[in-house]
């Protein structure tokens, strides 16, 4: 969740947007109560206010002697995209808990658990643009599948053949969001292959691909995007690094929750090669997974991915892999992660090579890459 409570007002931190609305409970001692639970709107008055502002777009840091401005609750690029789960860890036990500020208290023994959570949905509405989906839709990122969420973030994914005389690839993805439900995203691979003991390697044919999410349901828990990817010839076809040709992959991707934390995921679509001599091919990706949180609140989300793929053309068969893996968070911000697995073909395994696939995952909008650990 992003920082609320930065000098000059930066945005940045997972957790931060909905902690920090809370900042001015340490001098706010009448919101501590045991009288039944109040309306969000009338403990935001009491506990929030002072520094968050009755509109909550924030109160100068320098007229309330605070190092850091409150952050604009208003603002939607921040606080729809994180969870409740993430909103109520930072309030409740305050900004170091989560690496940021010490000006946001531990908010836990101040307010009952009611009055948290109607604060909490009180803060959800000031932000009225109700398109932007939210961060319960944002499920773990797999290692094969691509997710219906759009996001802010660089992702860098090897593959390691298991089998053979040796090769990997490396694919390094960078994601922009922009407005509530759109992303685009640049794709640069390089690779790497052992022919008789011997090591070379290049770049790969860079892709550009948009996002856009159609149907986005809080109460539901699902989510439904459409993407469109290219790849175009710009690595050398002699060299065996690229295709020679243009790709174009339309998929849809989508998501839904299930319960005891648990999620599936989905993606779907056809390859379209601009050479008429290379088969069209169909591909189906399945996900199913949880996420378990330990009481720091790393989290730990085992995965399972099945994966198809067949060409379009007479005799062809659909080919299945397996890929069982383990994304892990690895900073405290939650805003660096880290996802291993082993991808175990199915069916033709002569043809294919089990492989090792790693990546890192930095969510660059949460934070700088060496921040909030």
């Amino acid at each position: 969740m992003r920082q609320l409570n930065q000098p000059g007002g930066r945005r940045h931190g997972r957790l931060g947007a909905g902690g920090l609305m809370l900042v001015c409970l340490a001098v706010t001692a009448h919101a501590q109560t045991t009288a039944p639970s109040r309306a969000g709107a009338v403990v935001y008055a009491d506990a929030c206010q002072q520094c968050h502002g009755r509109d909550g777009r924030g109160v100068p840091a320098a007229l309330l002697g605070l190092p850091a401005q409150p952050r604009d609750l208003t603002d939607c690029q921040a606080g729809p995209r994180e969870g409740d789960a993430d909103w109520t860890a930072i309030i409740g036990d305050g900004g170091p808990a989560r690496a940021f500020h010490r000006t946001m208290p531990a908010a836990g023994g101040a307010l009952s658990e009611d009055e948290l959570a109607a604060v909490l949905k009180y803060t959800r509405t000031l932000c009225t643009d109700t398109k932007w989906p939210r961060g319960e839709l944002n499920f773990p990122k797999a290692l094969a599948t691509e997710k219906a969420f759009p996001e802010d973030e660089v992702l860098v994914t090897t593959t390691v053949d298991m089998e053979g005389d040796g090769a990997f690839k490396t694919k390094s993805v960078y994601e922009k969001r922009f407005g509530s439900r759109n992303q685009i995203e640049i794709v640069v691979p390089v690779s790497a292959h052992s022919t008789d003991g011997s090591w070379s390697a290049g770049f790969g044919d860079m892709a550009f691909a948009y996002k856009r999410v159609l149907v986005a349901n809080h109460g539901s828990g699902s989510i439904v995007s459409l993407t469109g990817e290219v790849a175009l010839p710009t690595a050398s076809e002699t060299d065996g690094w690229g295709s020679g040709h243009s790709t174009f992959e339309p998929f849809l991707t989508a998501g839904q929750v299930l319960p005891g934390d648990g999620f599936f995921q989905f993606q779907g679509g056809l390859a379209f090669p601009s050479d008429s001599a290379v088969n069209k091919e169909a591909f189906s990706r399945f996900v199913l997974g949880r996420t378990f949180t330990r009481g720091s609140g790393r989290e730990f989300s085992p995965m399972v991915e099945l994966l198809g793929a067949k060409e379009l053309a007479d005799g062809e068969t659909m080919q299945w892999d397996v890929l069982p893996e383990m994304q892990i968070t690895l900073s405290t911000r939650k805003h660096v992660r880290t996802n291993v697995g082993l991808r175990i073909p199915l069916n033709d395994g002569g043809a294919r090579k089990t492989q090792l696939l790693f990546y890192l995952l930095w969510d660059w909008f949460d934070g700088g890459l060496f921040e909030g650990w």
